[in-house]
């Protein structure tokens, strides 16, 4: 039985598209070949149409123009940081101080010029939504408007109003509608709703005669959408995160001008601050040449690194021996420290140009002293018929207390997380357990599995646990009961007790608690129907959780 989850983002292009983006002769079979080398992994080819798989910390190559940029410095065609001009622009976009404790941060950038095309209108789609995804926690961080320029005039206002006060045509739609009925009725609307709920006022952009060009972040205005006979773009993105906001326009925008696109800055004006969107000056940071070596176990000089930083679009100054600064694009934001500056030094100068060496020292190996218990139950469980898995450390609040009907305990938050199915570090195996039996539900009963993995206790530390379940047609508690007592008894454990428990997550009067010393060291049970619907489940399941550290103790 295969048990597979999937976060890595997919960026689909066609080979044809790529080479007259790229400008210079390169066969397919040795772009194919090359480009996993920038840091990615070749998920398929089909005729023209190349997928590839990148890290979610790059979302400038979240588009065919951004792997495009990347990979003329990379083969050496044109490095270091590729130069979009941005000239300078009457449009101006007032801030209303209304909109400061809903969607406080907004930032527009005007793209000329553009020739519309399938490839272009696939990509943008593509590359926004990806960006929704990744860099906007599902729009909640940032959402990105792109708009038809020519129908509105500036200077523009970006407001919050009364839900009924205003009503526009949205997308997708040919009839009026007020910004309540979009959130109760548009399908948009009702997926994004959660994003204003705890607001009695919503966003909206407007042009200098009221117009309606977006309901951030919800949906934009038919008077604005972009056709085929588009030239000029109009870009909004607000958002939460002052970087994340910079970081999406950013993107989107260079993204256009690779297709020829003119960039034109835009002025934010919020109380007395004027502010010039888009900003697509560097930043930079020191890099020690020294401690590029020590990490990498290298003998380079300021000029090898300097060259393979180049060829990872950077630009590199060395004001003094030894010191370089490094000037990072504006489209970067996984710069957060020297070393990810090593390890773009690492992929530009090649993995595989990194000579093999045996160690230097020799020493024999042993087993860690909690990894023979962790052995054995790894043996009775598959003994017992369970299949073995591995699921991801980190979780989310609503698979972790909502559907197990849990009040939110204390938990390690991510602070800036990638997607919201990944926000916080488990303090629990089992709901990374009902999630893969929600993905297998088309396999044939009974399904069991179990793993052994890492949670996080309210101490904040991490700790072992041995997770389980089974859902068949038949499964009951006393089965459940059986197994736990079965590996109690195998693992040589005769002291203990098993009391009953209440936990929102079991049936009561099927839920019980194993006890040893007077202290909890597992518990077990009938899982409640609520909880199996939640996770989308359809048939009687049961589950254990025992802490596998207690048991060596």
């Amino acid at each position: 039985m295969l048990f597979h989850l999937d976060i890595m983002p997919v960026i689909t292009f066609d080979y044809q598209d790529f080479k007259q983006l790229f400008q210079q002769d390169i066969s397919k079979e040795e772009l194919i070949k090359r480009l996993p080398m920038i840091g990615a992994d070749l998920d398929k080819v089909e005729d023209d149409a190349i997928s590839i798989e990148f890290f979610p910390d790059r979302p400038d190559l979240f588009s065919v123009e951004g792997i495009v940029r990347a990979s003329r410095a990379f083969f050496d065609i044109k490095t270091g940081i590729t130069s979009y001009p941005v000239q300078p622009s009457d449009i101006i976009v007032k801030v209303d101080a209304s909109v400061k404790d809903i969607r406080p941060i907004v930032r527009c950038a005007l793209v000329k010029n553009v020739t519309m095309s399938d490839e272009l209108i696939t990509s943008l789609m593509d590359l926004q939504e990806k960006l929704h995804f990744g860099v906007g926690r599902n729009r909640k961080k940032v959402a990105i408007g792109v708009h038809n320029f020519e129908p509105v005039q500036g200077p523009f206002t970006y407001k919050a109003v009364d839900p009924q006060s205003v009503q526009f045509v949205p997308l997708g739609k040919v009839e009026s509608m007020t910004l309540k009925d979009i959130l109760e009725h548009h399908e948009k609307g009702v997926a994004y709703a959660h994003l204003l709920e705890d607001t009695t006022l919503y966003p909206l952009i407007t042009d200098t005669y009221d117009n309606v060009l977006s309901f951030p972040p919800i949906i934009n205005g038919t008077l604005t959408e972009v056709t085929p006979f588009t030239t000029d773009l109009f870009i909004d993105v607000t958002g939460t995160s002052l970087k994340a906001v910079k970081i999406a326009l950013n993107i989107v925008t260079t993204a256009l001008a690779e297709r020829g696109g003119a960039i034109f800055s835009t002025t934010i004006i919020n109380d007395a601050e004027k502010i010039v969107s888009p900003d697509l000056s560097p930043s930079h940071k020191p890099l020690s040449i020294e401690y590029v070596n020590k990490i990498l176990g290298t003998n380079f000089d300021s000029n090898q690194v300097k060259k393979t930083l180049e060829k990872m679009g950077y630009d590199v100054e060395e004001k003094e021996p030894g010191k370089l600064t490094v000037f990072i694009p504006a489209w970067r934001p996984d710069i957060l420290h020297e070393i990810d500056l090593v390890e773009d030094v690492a992929i530009g100068y090649g993995y595989d140009n990194f000579k093999k060496t045996l160690p230097e020292v020799f020493t024999f190996g042993k087993q860690l002293p909690n990894q023979s218990i962790r052995d054995n139950l790894r043996t009775i469980m598959i003994g017992f018929g369970f299949n073995e898995v591995t699921t991801f450390t980190i979780s989310n609040e609503k698979d972790e207390f909502e559907k197990l009907g849990m009040d939110k305990e204390t938990r390690v938050e991510l602070l800036n997380p990638i997607t919201e199915d990944y926000t916080s570090i488990r303090t629990s195996l089992l709901p990374s357990l009902l999630k893969i039996l929600n993905e297998n539900k088309h396999h044939h009963l009974p399904q069991q599995i179990f793993e052994l993995g890492i949670v996080v206790n309210e101490e904040f530390k991490n700790k072992f646990h041995l997770g389980a379940v089974k859902t068949s047609a038949k499964a009951h508690f006393t089965e459940c009961k059986s197994l736990v007592e079965g590996v109690m008894r195998e693992i040589g454990i005769s002291s203990y007790e098993i009391v009953e428990k209440r936990h929102p997550a079991f049936v009561q009067g099927r839920c019980a608690s194993v006890k040893k010393d007077d202290k909890e060291i597992g518990y077990f049970g009938e899982l409640y129907p609520k909880t199996i619907l939640n996770f989308e489940l359809e048939h009687p399941t049961i589950a254990f959780e025992i802490h596998v550290d207690t048991l060596q103790k």
